[in-house]
């Protein structure tokens, strides 16, 4: 176990330079993500050659599902924001188990959030929810000093023990 039980971002698993943004799993914070009974981080040489993707951040068990990022937004932008989610066979304690989206615009932000129904069939392929046919969408903020995006993936009402959940990547697209 590591010294501290959680998983601070890692900023050069973030690829910021371009759009869309894109989280690869060293580039969250995840909390019980440091200690190796509840989350299995991928290395830092996971990048995947066939592909060109970092291997998944894989969840061995946990109660308290919670997995964030952030990042400096344009104001004159509208953004889109989605995660790149799979579920092991083995995966068990979702059932009841609501997966909420949820994100903001600077600290003081009010959240947006959405309960990801996609989630409930336990897709076992790398799906992008929520999809592009219903897209998570954060309005442009004009009258906030403070525009960082602050978003994330959580499951902490049931108090359910669960598992088998990757995360693969988290997209953040600019709209126009």
């Amino acid at each position: 176990m590591a010294s501290k039980p959680h998983h601070d971002a890692e900023a050069d698993a973030i690829e910021k330079d371009q759009d869309p943004i894109i989280f690869n799993p060293r580039g969250f914070n995840i909390v019980w993500g440091n200690d190796s009974r509840y989350w299995r981080i991928p290395p830092r040489s996971s990048l995947n050659i066939n592909n060109n993707v970092a291997e998944a951040a894989e969840l061995n068990q946990v109660s308290w599902l919670e997995v964030t990022g952030s990042v400096q937004l344009m104001p004159s932008a509208s953004y889109q924001i989605s995660f790149k989610v799979s579920f092991k066979g083995d995966a068990f304690g979702w059932s009841g188990a609501p997966v909420f989206l949820m994100a903001k615009v600077g600290k003081k932000g009010k959240y947006k959030w959405r309960r990801l129904k996609e989630l409930e069939n336990l897709p076992k392929t790398p799906t992008e929810v929520p999809s592009n046919d219903n897209p998570f969408i954060i309005d442009k903020v004009l009258d906030q000093p403070d525009t960082r995006l602050y978003f994330g993936l959580y499951e902490v009402w049931s108090g359910k023990w669960k598992g088998g959940l990757r995360v693969h990547e988290a997209i953040v697209k600019k709209k126009n």
